[in-house]
């Protein structure tokens, strides 16, 4: 072997071959690096060579000096790694032969010494894959692991996690490298860089250690890591992130963002232990102020709190008591407390002659129109121009007047508007209301019925009298008093959970003699009281309903609100959703599909998982036969899973553009209602140019479900450009009665409130989802699907449902005693910080006003002065204010 080796010339060429060759090259190659090389880089080089020789020594004490002078070195100069350091440069070479050294050392302090050495080496030396960073730490001393630099460290963490998987999936032991992450995480939590050490604990599943290395300095990054990133992980996996991040907010009593997390996750008994753990009454003030923002239904019990007056105080929070006059007091700030007629809002004097003299017809369908927008404008503010009689007229006055303008069912929606203009107000609404239950004309009893529940919406009372006025229309013979009555207590115990009501309707759905439109309505009512409850009894009481119905009921457009109903019972319970689908797959092939997608776009609602949006378009991809209903709920499945994070809502939008080129009718005319609810009350030019593109199409129900969406993205937020746009609508469709009447109720839901209220069911900075707000929306767009048969057939008061989404978009700020407090506060664009380092600012473009303020969609408000401490970390809705003690005042 030796000679042919000697022979090749390249592999290890003689002596001789050598002293002649080298002469030849080198002296150029040296001069280059004399040359780059400064005087301190050369000496440091040769300083370097030289400890490197000495590390072979025989002499342990020459090796001990070495190793100490060559580790002092590369400290020095891993502390901060802008380039690759330059001990670590001129080491490269003499890697291998440190390594080969280090494989024939006894076992001695010495070695362990170098293989901390050779450990920092690795990190620019070591092959792809090779992990000899981490292998040589593991033979290492224990000492100080930050003592090398933060990249050194970063480089471990990564190499820990592939070790970590490996070995797992060679079920070897990992005492070891869990010693390590150790220290690594509190290496971490002391340097601000706790999301590595968030990340780390996640590759290693230990996540636990994160509540023992938090202090009062990084709990509230560490946590807003956490609660970031579980929009982004698997199942269960988020639920347990989230559990961490509530831990650990209880420990620092940060008791407002572990209630937000309890109510996440839909914990109630974590809700329960926040309040007996805090003992501060205003604290739990706010609290409350929170839960019924939320609205879910809470009663406070004695461990709670104790006193009993107290506990009367809170419970009237949580009950909303207050939110009527909170929304009027900001009316008056802002100064919109005229009534707004629909003629303000139609505008017609800006446009050309055509349309004004398609407007003054005065018919029923003209009128109805009115009428929505009406109460739309006017939601709220107790006083309008059409329906509430000013005091100075006769009592014969406009009320009546403007009830009969309408026809049959028309009048029924009229009757309810009342209730929407005297929204969350129950005393003087049902007052009003009365006066319509002594009509001999039944859809005017049927609307007071509607109304009544309106006017209860996320508000509770410790009287139930919405209860007690419509429990016994349940049961009369005309089917609209029976669904005025049954759409009523949907409306006024969403999400109560209420046993009486349910033994009330759930016989209504076995009744042989019930209508079809009296059932579907009963189930959507008891989906939304039950909503998200996951209720075996309706469950069940709905499904044996679906079988009871007949072929040619199954083709009905209201049949398909039942699949609906029981869809409610579980929006956003994922997987608890399986038993039913199971059963729903023995239905009637006619609505089997559109069963099964109607269950899972509900389960999944506001989940952003990808793995069902991927399912929903895999099914919108199908060409089917006329008659088939399913793609619709699957396209708006798409829309209700991935409204819940900005990223997935981009990718979705983007999805729905391409199902507009190549989806059939049926997906076609669904797609603009699932990109009003992506985008609900947020109007976002991108898709307002779509809508507005769409709500031109050659097909009616397409432009009908385009323009209707232009209302829900632009609702509440007097969009200068929506309103235009529709104002041309009215003029272009002016013969067209259908759509006109579509045009008039988007122009009434942009001025939603007079621009006050908004319809997005998020709040909490986008955290948290109201389940009874996604519940009414969902409906609505439902019935949107078959815009024909429902809204412009006499079932247009299903536009009624929106009110359980309507919230007032403001900040008030209130003080101790709960009375309203001006004070001055930034409002400008939210500002992503998650993970940033240092106090990065939270918004940006800010302008300064004084409470109480409106926030639009991504805006975010900070209070502009020191004197008050504001008791949430998220200024929305009320919030109470408590003085600063350490505040003092520089004049």
């Amino acid at each position: 072997m030796a000679p042919s080796r000697d022979s090749t010339g390249t592999g290890g060429s003689t002596k001789d071959d050598a002293s002649f060759k080298l002469p030849a090259k080198d002296p150029k190659k040296k001069k280059d690096d004399v040359e780059d090389l400064s005087e301190e880089d050369l000496a440091l080089k040769q300083q370097l060579e030289l400890y490197v020789e000495r590390v072979q020594d025989s002499d342990p004490r020459l090796q001990k000096v070495a190793l100490e002078r060559m580790r002092q070195e590369i400290r020095n100069a891993t502390s901060s790694m802008t380039s690759v350091p330059k001990p670590l440069k001129f080491l490269r070479p003499h890697y291998g032969t440190l390594k080969a050294y280090y494989d024939s050392m006894v076992d001695s302090d010495l070695k362990k010494l170098l293989a901390d050495i050779l450990s920092v080496l690795a990190l620019t030396m070591s092959a792809e894959g090779e992990r000899e960073s981490l292998k040589y730490r593991l033979l290492g001393s224990d000492g100080d692991i930050g003592s090398w630099g933060h990249e050194y460290v970063r480089n471990l963490a990564g190499e820990i996690s592939q070790e970590y998987a490996k070995r797992q999936s060679e079920e070897a032991p990992i005492d070891d490298l869990m010693e390590l992450v150790q220290q690594i995480v509190a290496f971490h939590m002391q340097h601000n860089a706790e999301p590595e050490a968030v990340d780390l604990l996640m590759e290693v599943e230990d996540l636990d250690l994160l509540v023992e290395h938090g202090d009062k300095t990084n709990f509230r990054r560490t946590c807003l890591y956490l609660t970031s990133s579980a929009k982004y992980l698997p199942g269960p996996d988020d639920i347990l992130v989230l559990d961490i991040a509530y831990t650990i907010y209880m420990k620092f009593e940060e008791f407002p963002r572990a209630l937000q997390i309890a109510l996440y996750l839909d914990n109630l008994q974590y809700v329960k232990q926040i309040f007996q753990i805090c003992s501060d009454l205003l604290l739990k003030k706010q609290f409350c102020y929170i839960l019924a923002r939320h609205g879910i239904t809470f009663e406070l019990d004695e461990d709670m709190s104790a006193d009993d007056e107290e506990r009367e105080a809170l419970q009237e929070i949580i009950n909303n008591a207050k939110l009527s006059e909170g929304y009027l007091t900001l009316a008056r700030d802002i100064e919109v407390m005229e009534p707004k007629s629909p003629e303000d809002i139609y505008k017609a004097h800006l446009l050309d002659g055509r349309a004004s003299a398609g407007a003054s017809v005065d018919s029923a369908r003209q009128n109805l129109a009115a009428t929505f927008v009406n109460a739309f404008v006017n939601a709220g503010f107790g006083q309008d121009k059409l329906m509430t009689i000013p005091s100075e007229a006769s009592s014969a006055g406009s009320s009546t007047n403007w009830l009969y303008k309408n026809k049959d069912h028309g009048k029924t929606s009229a009757a309810a508007s009342l209730g929407m203009i005297l929204l969350w107000d129950v005393d003087s609404g049902l007052a009003q209301i009365d006066k319509y239950f002594h009509s001999t004309d039944t859809p005017v009893i049927a609307g007071a019925l509607l109304g009544v529940g309106i006017v209860n919406c996320n508000v509770q009372n410790e009287c139930d009298p919405a209860l007690a006025l419509l429990a016994e229309y349940v049961n009369r013979e005309d089917p609209s008093i029976r669904i005025g009555a049954i759409m009523g207590l949907g409306l006024a115990y969403a999400g109560t959970q209420n046993e009486q009501i349910r033994t009330k309707l759930i016989p209504v759905l076995g009744d042989a003699k019930a209508s079809l439109d009296v059932i579907a309505f009963t189930a959507v009512s008891l989906g939304l009281i039950y909503v998200g409850s996951c209720n075996e009894d309706v469950a069940q009481a709905i499904v044996f309903a679906l079988m009871d119905r007949n072929d040619s009921e199954l083709g009905e457009p209201l049949t398909r609100l039942l699949p609906l109903g029981l869809g409610l019972l579980y929006l956003g319970k994922q997987e608890n959703v399986e038993a039913t689908t199971e059963v729903s797959k023995t239905f009637n092939e006619k609505i089997r599909k559109h069963c099964d997608m109607t269950l899972l776009s509900c389960a999944y609602a506001g989940t952003g998982n990808v793995l069902k949006v991927q399912h929903f378009l895999g099914q919108c991809a199908q060409h089917l036969e006329k008659g088939e209903t399913f793609q619709g709920p699957a396209v708006l499945g798409i829309a209700m899973v991935a409204m819940a994070e900005e990223l997935g809502l981009e990718m979705a939008i983007r999805s729905l553009e391409h199902l507009l080129q190549y989806g059939e009718q049926n997906i076609r005319k669904a797609v603009p209602l699932a990109l009003g609810l992506l985008c609900i009350s947020n109007p976002k030019v991108n898709v307002m140019d779509t809508l507005s593109r769409l709500s031109h199409d050659s097909d009616a129900e397409v432009a009908m479900a385009a323009i209707i969406s232009l209302g829900l993205i632009g609702a509440g937020t007097n969009n200068a450009r929506i309103a235009g746009m529709l104002r041309n609508l009215s003029s272009y469709y002016y013969k067209e009665a259908s759509l006109l009447f579509c045009v008039r109720i988007a122009q009434g839901l942009v001025h939603l409130g007079k621009g006050l209220l908004t319809l997005s069911p998020y709040h909490s900075e986008r955290f948290l989802l109201s389940p009874t707000a996604l519940a009414g929306l969902v409906i609505l767009l439902h019935a949107c699907l078959d815009m024909k048969a429902i809204i412009l057939g006499k079932y247009h008061y299903v536009l009624y449902f929106l009110v359980l989404a309507m919230q007032p978009r403001m900040l008030m700020t209130v003080d101790e005693n709960l009375k309203p407090l001006p004070v001055p506060v930034r409002v400008g664009q939210a500002v992503d910080v998650v993970g940033q380092a240092g106090r990065p600012k939270t918004i940006t473009g800010f302008q300064t006003h004084t409470t109480p303020v409106l926030l639009s969609a991504g805006d975010r408000a900070e209070l502009a002065t020191e004197k008050y401490i504001p008791l949430s970390p998220i200024l929305e809705g009320f919030v109470i204010l408590k003085e600063n003690p350490e505040y003092r005042d520089d004049q």
